[in-house]
């Protein structure tokens, strides 16, 4: 098993990379039950797994992002360097799994959640980050498209209105994974270092008696 240090940086949002061949079931197991392995607000474990493997569900999710890419293109003021970008895998990879949350599970009383209404959907968070690091230390792809209607998906797949579809991955072996993550290496942005992000005590703006 790959260094858990070595995995988190060698992780990639996949777009172009997938191969279409099959993942073995023992292996998809490991990645599910890793997924379900996350923490959860209360023990609520309030995700679902839904597995698609369907051509023509698949090929209807991919024209509805298609036109949700164009929604965002035409906001733009330029998209030249947008257009290059490949934004999602869903017809390459070897299937799709949706993540939901259904903010019910475990209630009325969801230890913990009193305070933080989302602190269920943050561990439905925990629960697709534990399966992309999985996924990887077994040199599978993921890819988490975020061009979608809620609605449609739920519509689509049958989803109870209370319940969200939180991610749409796509999952399977890949060529390689890229050592420079899409959105950097065509321009888009740059990661900043992790010191930028790390603070003492208080926000670095802040001073007392003072609001910006």
């Amino acid at each position: 098993m790959s260094d858990i240090y070595e995995v988190i940086h060698r992780r990639r949002d996949v777009r172009g990379q997938f191969t279409g061949e099959p993942i073995p079931d023992d292996v998809l197991a490991r990645v599910l039950a890793a997924a379900h392995a996350a923490p959860s607000v209360g023990l609520s474990q309030p995700w679902d797994f839904i597995l698609i493997r369907s051509a023509a569900t698949r090929a209807a999710f991919h024209e509805h992002v298609m036109h949700e890419r164009d929604v965002f293109a035409a906001t733009l003021p330029d998209s030249s360097s947008f257009e290059k970008i490949k934004i999602e895998g869903v017809r390459e990879s070897t299937l799709s799994i949706v993540v939901t949350y259904d903010p019910d599970r475990g209630s009325p009383a969801v230890l913990g959640r009193h305070a933080i209404a989302d602190a269920g959907l943050y561990s439905v968070c925990l629960a697709i980050q534990n399966l992309w690091l999985a996924a990887t230390a077994e040199s599978l792809g993921v890819g988490w498209v975020s061009f979608y209607r809620e609605s449609f998906v739920q519509e689509m797949l049958g989803i109870p209105p209370s319940v969200r579809p939180v991610a749409w991955l796509c999952l399977g072996p890949v060529t390689h994974l890229e050592s420079t993550p899409d959105l950097e290496r065509h321009g888009w942005r740059r990661r900043t270092p992790w010191q930028e992000a790390v603070h003492s005590e208080r926000w670095p703006s802040f001073t007392p008696g003072r609001e910006d």
